[in-house]
């Protein structure tokens, strides 16, 4: 009989390849080199660590740096091995890496920002560093002379970043749950729009250039995809988390979003689905299914001779609707439910069992993650937090990806 092929093993799920200890305090940004057995981390113990691979299998720091206050964030460009790490202080200090990665070589000192620095992108194309920070700013500067050229201000803290190295757009998420979309130029800007659609702060955002897909996590626990390229404000609204997303990759080969929650949960939408879009929730004065007034309409109650009831609303069709008329739950994954969320009772008996299969599969990293790097080419993640710990991970089992023949278990 012919050997049945699986194009993924049916045990999907992360298998963990190696764990990095050494940080005296939270390690705030791990990155994969690519085509290496190597690792980039930066932490709150003010170092900057490689770590490669040695023959035994375990990974020890080739270089170990020390500067001056708490590295907050990183950039690595690979092909010119320049590194820019962000700062508590709110400065971002750029050095260069030698190509065994053993040396690691101070190049200047860019005065981004008044207090710590949140995040930060390189785009060689125009020879920029941009970079957000606590001081509420996104500023960008110039990677040849150092200098700043140009800032503005928002209301919060700005927590997250990405930028379109084309047309030279930024997006710049805070603290507010808004995210800012600027055009930059050399010595100006203009503020195009604002995306508002969390209820929490914005902790991550990835933005993917060749369907003009951006993607956002925030400490509402959800995440919102949002149709740039579209222009018709089409958001997508995914919630499959118990705590606030910190870290968000896009895999545009299989269609899937990587998500990362604060309490170690792994979350891997499909994307490439039909799914719908979220209803806007209605307001009403009484229920729009049994027309009994809600607790604030005076005059109802007082003709009904009725006590007014809470509003809710239904998560599938957004009327506003009593406790009563609401009674049942479900999870709706076409719609990004995946948890079981609360629906009016007509819509519930609409809801066929295969509208409940979910779109999304859940995985449990172990540890807290702060920031995760992916290298789709070869299937591998790391991910880092304020427990201290990198881990590696083959994510080929979840992802789809090519084979990681670089990296073995422990």
């Amino acid at each position: 009989m012919a050997a049945e092929i699986h194009s993924r093993p049916q045990s999907s799920r992360p298998v963990l390849l190696n764990k990095i200890e050494g940080h005296q305090d939270a390690v705030n940004a791990a990155v994969l080199i690519p085509k290496e057995d190597g690792v980039i981390t930066v932490g709150e113990d003010r170092t900057i660590r490689v770590w490669l691979k040695r023959d035994s299998g375990q990974y020890w720091p080739s270089i170990y740096h020390t500067v001056s206050s708490p590295c907050s964030s990183m950039s690595y460009h690979h092909d010119s091995k320049r590194i820019f790490i962000g700062q508590d202080n709110g400065a971002v200090v750029e050095f260069e890496i030698s190509e065994d990665f053993n040396k690691i070589t101070f190049v200047k000192t860019y005065p981004a920002h008044q207090s710590r620095v949140s995040a930060i992108v390189y785009c060689p194309e125009c020879e920029w560093v941009i970079s957000t920070g606590h001081d509420k700013s996104v500023s960008w500067m110039c990677s040849r002379s150092g200098s700043m050229l140009g800032r503005h201000y928002f209301s919060s803290w700005a927590s997250c970043l990405q930028f379109d190295h084309d047309t030279k757009h930024a997006f710049v998420g805070d603290c507010s749950g808004q995210i800012t979309l600027l055009k930059l130029d050399q010595n100006t800007y203009s503020i195009i729009t604002t995306l508002k659609g969390h209820e929490g702060s914005v902790g991550s955002l990835y933005w993917d250039p060749a369907q003009r897909l951006l993607f956002s996590g925030a400490s509402d626990h959800s995440v919102i995809m949002w149709d740039i390229g579209g222009r018709k404000g089409r958001t997508l609204l995914l919630q499959g988390h118990h705590d606030r997303v910190q870290s968000l990759c896009y895999l545009q080969l299989t269609r899937q979003l990587v998500s990362c929650a604060a309490d170690g949960g792994i979350t891997v939408w499909n994307m490439d689905v039909s799914r719908e879009e979220g209803p806007q929730w209605l307001e009403s004065d009484c229920c729009q299914k049994c027309e009994q007034p809600f607790f604030w309409n005076l005059k109802q109650m007082w003709d009904s001779k009725t006590i007014g009831l809470r509003q809710h609303h239904c998560r599938k069709c957004g009327k506003a609707v009593c406790g009563k008329c609401s009674s049942k739950r479900s999870t709706y994954p076409v719609m990004g439910f995946e948890f079981q969320v609360r629906v009016c009772d007509a819509c519930y008996e609409t809801i066929k069992e295969e509208d409940r299969t979910s779109l999304a599969t859940f995985h449990e990293g172990k540890h807290n993650i702060a920031h995760m790097n992916m290298d789709s080419s070869r299937g591998l993640m790391v991910t880092c937090g304020s427990d201290r710990v990198v881990k590696i991970w083959d994510m080929t089992q979840v992802v789809g990806c090519s084979l990681a023949t670089s990296f073995s278990p422990r």
